[in-house]
């Protein structure tokens, strides 16, 4: 039987990978039992990473195997692994955890429609839930969300987004005259985007839905500098023309280190009235192909 000193000696030659000490030195060991044919190690280390464990525990072993017959039997506690994010840490939202860019690679294949069903849903399941119309160029969601011609509240520098289906909605076609072009540069869409980002008083929101305007431009680039964007969704129709824009648009998402939750493949059947039937006027499935190239769903 081998003593508990015995133990702490062996434990006290295993370096924690990177450093000098030992990781008895560093007091990374939480527990360890000496039961039933078998020694029990808990360690506690502040990286999340699966190699220093993998390496902990194989050295642990292996200063063991010559002294003892006994099991060895390892654990490893760690801290949840951060996600690597499209901002490097920047998060100028931090009371929001997830944020969720809805894009396209080309206008009219229904990402507006997208969103807002997609934030409709949501709701509905409980969620609290915040929707940002930043396509500038098009802002559709007051129309779409039946609050066309309603005006936010302003509180001194900062705007209280619009109510409606239980949804917070902020967006640039509340604040400009009806019917009023934008004609920006791109400098003035990014500031524009992190303006609203600042500005707005989003009330405890779990779940932060971007409109966002066709195509891989600044908005998208904006966006992802200044949070730490949870997922992407893509919305195309199943023509090449657009399938050829999306597969740039699921590129610039890769790019810009944001997870691809899935693809919408919008406008695949048209069910007829009279009969209904479903004809694909568009073609059907024609996503398959870019959507095993980027190992995501649709």
């Amino acid at each position: 039987m081998i003593a508990k000193e015995e133990v702490t000696d062996l434990l006290a030659q295993v370096i924690y990978p990177g450093f000098t000490k030992s990781i008895v030195d560093f007091n990374f060991i939480e527990d360890f039992s000496i039961k039933e044919r078998k020694i029990t190690i808990t360690l506690d280390i502040p990286s999340a990473s699966p190699k220093i464990k993998e390496q902990l525990i194989e050295e642990i072993k292996q200063r063991f195997l010559p002294k003892t017959d006994l099991e060895i039997e390892v654990y490893v506690k760690q801290p949840k692994a951060q996600r690597e994010s499209s901002s490097y840490g920047k998060n100028v939202l931090p009371d929001i955890e997830n944020f969720v860019m809805v894009s396209s690679g080309k206008g009219g294949v229904g990402k507006s429609t997208t969103t807002v069903n997609l934030a409709i849903a949501l709701a509905q399941q409980g969620k609290r839930v915040g929707l940002l119309d930043a396509d500038v160029y098009g802002p559709n969601i007051p129309r779409m969300m039946g609050i066309e011609g309603q005006q936010p509240i302003f509180l001194g520098q900062k705007i209280k987004p619009i109510i409606a289906h239980n949804v917070q909605v902020m967006s640039i076609g509340s604040l400009v005259e009806r019917g009023a072009s934008l004609i920006w540069k791109g400098a003035m869409v990014t500031q524009a985007i992190e303006q609203m980002l600042e500005d707005i008083l989003w009330n405890k929101v779990d779940i932060l839905l971007f409109d966002m305007p066709p195509g891989t431009g600044d908005a998208q680039l904006a966006l992802a500098q200044n949070l730490p964007v949870t997922a992407g969704v893509c919305v195309t129709t199943p023509q090449k023309v657009a399938l050829d824009d999306t597969i740039r648009s699921m590129d610039m998402f890769k790019n810009i280190r944001v997870p691809i939750a899935g693809v919408v493949e919008n406008m695949s059947g048209f069910i007829c009235p009279d009969s209904g039937k479903e004809y694909p006027i568009f073609g059907k499935g024609t996503t398959k192909p870019l959507i095993e190239n980027f190992n995501t769903q649709l």
